[in-house]
Order: C-alpha cells, then sequence, then structure tokens
C-alpha cells in the first residue's frame, strides 16, 4: 500500500445516532440517505465513504468489547473540514453562533503559521477543526 495513493475515510462512533446524523446533515449541510439504521455515510467533495458514522453499541457488540459511553470533549482526535478562504471561515463561525453550536476554543483565530480557525464540538463532543488557510 502506498498512502498517498489511498483514499482515506472518518468514521465517527455515535451513541445517539438520531441526533448525530441530524448535527451533520441539519447542522452542518452533509447530505445523506440515511435510513434510520446503525450506518450513515455522508458526502463531501472527498468522495464516498470519507466521512461515515455508526452506532457505538453496534460497534462493541461487533468486536465483543463492553459499551463504554464517552463523556466530555473527544480528546483524542479531530476531523478538520477546510474551507476556500478565511472569510468562509468567519461566515461559518457566525452562522453555527446562531444555531447554538458548542465552541470549545472559542471564536474563529489567525495563527502565524497561515491558518485561521475554530473549533465547535457535535452533540457527542467530537471536535471538528473548521479552517482555511489562504487568505483570500
Amino acid at each position: 500500500m502506498i498512502g498517498r495513493d489511498v483514499r482515506v475515510g472518518a468514521c465517527l462512533y455515535a451513541d445517539d445516532m438520531n441526533s448525530m446524523v441530524r448535527f451533520y446533515r441539519d447542522t452542518l449541510g452533509f447530505h445523506t440517505e440515511w435510513d434510520g439504521g446503525n450506518f450513515a455515510e455522508f458526502e463531501t467533495a472527498s468522495g464516498a465513504l470519507s466521512l461515515f458514522m455508526y452506532s457505538r453499541k453496534a460497534f462493541a457488540q461487533a468486536i465483543g468489547e463492553s459499551y463504554v459511553p464517552p463523556k466530555g470533549i473527544n480528546q483524542t482526535f479531530e476531523i478538520a473540514l477546510w474551507l476556500p478562504c478565511f472569510a468562509d471561515v468567519d461566515a461559518e463561525y457566525e452562522r453555527l453562533s446562531k444555531l447554538d453550536a458548542r465552541f470549545p476554543t472559542g471564536e474563529p483565530m489567525t495563527f502565524s503559521f497561515g491558518i485561521r480557525n475554530f473549533y465547535v464540538a457535535d452533540p457527542e463532543g467530537n471536535l471538528l477543526e473548521i479552517g482555511s488557510m489562504s487568505e483570500t
């Protein structure tokens, strides 16, 4: 396997599929043909199976492990959503602010290494970095 030739997908394990699908579909705007079951796939510019969701309880059962519900902000990973420019980052922050989204680190910031971003937490505490690497 050659890393640069591999398509990468990110899976979120979800306690409450209904609230998680609603957030990613209705709040963030990802399209899905979700049927109400234990699996949901979201359309992205990166293609099929680039972002999907699976029931945490069903996954624990499938691998023969105990189910342990998460608490608080997930500090083990983030999913980055890259927008075309800094103005888009600010506009998305304003849009999500009106929807009562949770921002663990506050308003967008521009870093010395050229990225402007902010973080939003989904209903189960997974962090999404929404940012851009371009001023224009």
